[in-house]
């Protein structure tokens, strides 16, 4: 374990467990970390993996958001569906961290507000730079994507400056973006409005720089994901040291199927929380993914009441479980920003060579024919191992060293 706290990115949330300070890891044995974040921060990664490979093979064919149920194949929806589940489980967990860091085992509290802030900074700058040539492999870029992980940064530094904030306070807050957003969702503002561009970044999926040598649109509006990482923050008391473990399991098992349980009455009568409503199709097939066809840009209510209902189950899951399956997991999980650069720039390498080797075989891209797409399936699975070594090498670098400049991966 780390010397200290490291809060790093998922698009794929990207924060490490926090460890004892430097001081304090002298004088004392190192906490143990708490392997089940681990554990579901590396099952997402590997998600998140598929997903990032599908968009490197098979961009040619995009998907929309909500994806369109009467075009999209099924093996393509639920692939991408299952990637829903990176983003929200990652700011929650980033969340939860920044709470264990800022009161740790010892019973002495941290300063936290720096402490997020100058990461929250990190992580802009890298979206900025390495991540943003990391996907488009353009230097300079013609194009700059605000993603996930400029969703976290900003995310962070605003609960730096809540951070001393009342709990409950916090928690009301949280609810009420969380809950209350989608009532905003139908509101938007032309781009000469001077509103637009603050609406832009909170709430609205689009340009922040439309014209010029250098572009920037806004995949990830911020304001839902503050709510997330706010209440991954009033969540994060139930992982205290004096919280017995059965009872947080129970704890964990209850806010998880009251999520879903709310998102079937929800969702079921088409009531609130998703402007695109399900109904009956072709088959039953058609019909499942109809109602779990959810809009991720920014996230409705329904879209976050699934994701972190399962994230909330499986950390309840994850609470006792541990065999070589969760250790693998683990592994990537604690090392999520050396991960999350590290696979972006092996898939924008293998996409170069493909495109070398094979040409724009997909139009004006390189990628797999539509029918192929369980060549997707098996790219991920055959890079897993890839990433696995290197992953396992700096997680136990970063467990040993003393650098300062590792906390921040």
């Amino acid at each position: 374990m780390s010397s200290s706290a490291s809060l790093s990115p998922g698009g794929a949330a990207f924060a490490s467990n926090p460890a004892p300070a430097a001081a304090l890891a002298q004088a004392t044995p190192r906490a143990p970390r708490i392997l089940s974040i681990d554990i579901l921060r590396g099952l997402v990664m590997l998600v998140m993996l598929l997903d990032h490979v599908r968009e490197t093979l098979y961009l040619h064919l995009q998907v929309s958001d909500p994806m369109s149920v009467a075009t999209t194949p099924p093996e393509v929806f639920f692939s991408r569906l299952a990637a829903h589940f990176c983003a929200p489980a990652f700011v929650f967990l980033t969340g939860l961290s920044a709470w264990l860091y800022a009161n740790p085992p010892s019973g002495t509290p941290r300063p936290v507000k720096s402490f997020l802030i100058k990461r929250g900074l990190l992580l802009l700058a890298l979206e900025f730079t390495v991540i943003t040539f990391a996907w488009s492999g353009d230097l300079p870029p013609r194009v700059i994507y605000l993603q996930v992980i400029w969703a976290i940064g900003l995310s962070m530094i605003v609960l730096a400056l809540m951070s001393g904030l009342p709990r409950l306070l916090l928690a009301a807050i949280g609810f009420v973006i969380v809950f209350g957003h989608n009532a905003l969702a139908g509101l938007s503002f032309a781009p000469d409005s001077p509103f637009y561009l603050p609406w832009t970044l909170l709430l609205h999926r689009g340009p922040v720089i439309a014209e010029g040598a250098l572009q920037i649109k806004l995949t990830y509006p911020v304001l839902p994901w503050i709510g997330v990482i706010l209440l991954g923050w009033v969540a994060a008391p139930l992982y205290a040291h004096t919280v017995a473990s059965s009872r947080r399991v129970k704890a964990l098992l209850a806010l998880g199927a009251g999520c879903l349980a709310l998102l079937l009455v929800l969702r079921g009568f088409n009531l609130y929380g998703e402007n695109a409503p399900w109904e009956y199709g072709a088959t039953r097939v058609h019909t499942v993914m109809s109602f779990l066809n959810f809009t991720k840009y920014p996230p409705s209510l329904d879209f976050l009441l699934m994701t972190l209902g399962t994230a909330l189950l499986l950390l309840a899951a994850f609470e006792r479980t541990d065999n070589r399956a969760t250790r693998f997991l683990s592994t990537f999980g604690g090392a999520p920003m050396f991960y999350y650069i590290g696979h972006l720039l092996l898939l924008l390498a293998l996409y170069k060579l493909g495109l070398a080797v094979f040409g724009p075989n997909q139009g004006s891209r390189f990628g797999v024919a539509p029918e192929q797409f369980w060549v997707v399936w098996v790219a991920t699975v055959v890079l897993i191992p890839v990433l696995y070594f290197p992953c396992r090498a700096f997680a136990r670098y970063k467990r040993s060293s003393k650098q300062a400049w590792v906390r921040y991966f």
